[in-house]
């Protein structure tokens, strides 16, 4: 299992964190997503070998924030 931190900016409420939650636990082989507001971030844990950080960047995309 890996371990990566995702800068999520656009986030203003808990709607907004849940969204981002949702978009990245929905992934194949994410175990894990704990997004902050506050630190504006997202600490993902997955398995490197379904899905790599550039799919995880996507989806927060995909969802309407800016991921970095």
């Amino acid at each position: 299992m890996e371990t990566t931190t995702i800068k999520v900016e656009g986030m203003s409420c808990g709607g907004c964190v849940k969204n981002v939650t949702g978009a990245l636990e929905g992934i194949d082989g994410v175990q894990k997503a704990e997004v902050s507001l506050e630190q504006k971030q997202a600490v993902v844990s997955f398995d490197g070998a379904k899905v790599q950080r550039a799919d995880l960047l996507q989806a927060v995309e995909d969802a309407g924030f800016d991921a970095s």
